[in-house]
């Protein structure tokens, strides 16, 4: 009967456990859901694919440098904005709501920043399509990777993968649901730059003249500036929804 009794007991403490396990983390089987990871899937890649800062740089690159000497810019893309979803998701933004005034900061360094690379795309010196090599150099894998933490597409899209698909009602959330948020777009993302890079290199065959390839920096550096408008002036775009 004893034995009896200490089977008894241990059946009720996992029948509680498994009672306490399913009320506080419901948000966790809920985040399995194929449905769900499903929309996670679709918003990495509409949020990947669509014009921004990273993708008109990278067409421009393209352009300019072809495929294969882009491709440390294209991997510093990828793996920073994998590792700046992660540090999101497990804390960063606290620092934001703790010292306002670093959002402000982030905010002028990000303009400036993006400004000068504008200016660099649009007065690149260009060479006609058969020289050895195009003038200047590409981005290197740690300035593309360092540029994530300046991109406002970047931090828009990253602030607002983690709140949707990573965090619980209550505000909690589960260190590997937000591995599986940054992995996912680490996953999705560089097929989607890359169909940029390779975009930028198709239309080489077009740009046969430093004329016409110093015409498309231009317009690649104003798209590139275009992409602050919802940056400095976010009440434009409120006022039209």
């Amino acid at each position: 009967m004893g034995s009896i009794s200490v089977i008894d007991c241990q059946l009720n403490v996992i029948r509680r456990s498994l009672a306490i396990s399913l009320r506080i983390e419901p948000y966790i089987i809920a985040f399995m859901s194929y449905d769900i990871f499903l929309a996670l899937l679709g918003f990495a890649f509409v949020a990947t694919v669509t014009p921004g800062p990273n993708n008109a740089m990278l067409m421009a690159s393209g352009a300019n440098f072809g495929v294969r000497r882009t491709l440390p810019h294209m991997f510093g893309v990828t793996i920073g904005f994998t590792v700046m979803i992660a540090l999101v998701g497990v804390g960063l933004m606290q620092i934001f709501d703790a010292f306002p005034v670093t959002d402000r900061i982030l905010k002028i360094v990000s303009i400036a920043y993006l400004l000068w690379l504008a200016w660099k795309i649009a007065t690149a010196a260009p060479k006609l399509a058969d020289a050895p090599q195009t003038a200047g150099v590409p981005l290197t894998f740690l300035q593309a990777a360092a540029f994530q933490w300046v991109n406002p597409k970047a931090w828009s899209m990253s602030v607002y993968a983690i709140t949707t698909y990573a965090t619980a009602l209550d505000g909690s959330r589960a260190l590997w649901a937000v591995g599986i948020v940054a992995l996912s777009f680490g996953t999705v993302s560089m097929p989607c730059i890359a169909s940029w890079t390779a975009l930028g290199q198709q239309m080489r065959r077009f740009l046969t003249s430093p004329r016409r390839l110093r015409t498309f920096n231009i317009i690649m550096a104003a798209v590139l500036v275009l992409t602050l408008v919802p940056v400095v002036f976010p009440n434009l775009f409120t006022a039209a929804i």
